[in-house]
């Protein structure tokens, strides 16, 4: 039942904005989203299982914000710059993305291990949340190769453009973890993809 899942997981996400994961119950979870104890239980599991299922939920939200950010515009650089800015502002409005990229759980949130655990259901979207989910490093990477996919123009050895998506994305994380003055993310980024700036080359 995909509509009761998201009302679900939407319920849990509101629960933890208000307290601490440890503090949140899995029986008031399921009256705000309006269906049974038992049917949260099925869907997930466990409360590891609906921790586990949140998280993935918010990395696949976040990945879809970088696409989104990457179709945005046709120069490659404002590509770019606009998938930075999406990471930093991503990060900055929800805890668990934060969380996610710079693998600094507070206390306040769920952390659920990152290998796969066995699967306690049979839906085919529990199994999907028990499988591995991505640790910063896994991150960098899937950003990385969602931008090269997006401003690679041949098939000619993209190595070049790689190195420096993988550079952008990682000062992208640097503002997550420590935030920048004035002019911010975008004042960096595009400082590091001026033309004149030899450690970054992009042809747009």
């Amino acid at each position: 039942m995909p509509a009761a899942r998201e009302s679900l997981l939407d319920a849990a996400y509101t629960a933890l904005a208000r307290r601490a994961w440890s503090a949140v119950r899995m029986v008031d979870v399921a009256a705000v989203a309006g269906v049974s104890r038992q049917t949260l239980y099925n869907e997930f599991g466990s409360k590891e299982g609906l921790a586990r299922a949140l998280v993935r939920r918010e990395a696949d939200a976040y990945l879809a914000g970088v696409e989104r950010a990457l179709a945005a515009h046709t120069d490659a650089r404002e590509r770019l710059v606009a998938a930075a800015e999406w990471t930093a502002s991503a990060a900055r409005s929800n805890a668990l993305v934060r969380a996610m990229l710079t693998g600094c759980w507070s206390e306040r949130l769920p952390s659920p291990t990152l290998s796969a655990v066995p699967s306690s259901s049979a839906v085919p979207a529990q199994r999907r949340a028990d499988g591995p989910l991505p640790s910063p490093g896994d991150f960098v990477g899937l950003v990385r190769d969602r931008a090269v996919a997006t401003l690679s123009t041949s098939k000619a050895d993209t190595s070049e453009l790689a190195r420096s998506c993988e550079l952008v994305v990682r000062l992208a994380l640097s503002c997550v973890a420590a935030p920048p003055g004035e002019g911010g993310v975008t004042d960096l980024v595009k400082a590091a993809l001026a033309p004149s700036h030899q450690a970054l080359r992009i042809t747009s």
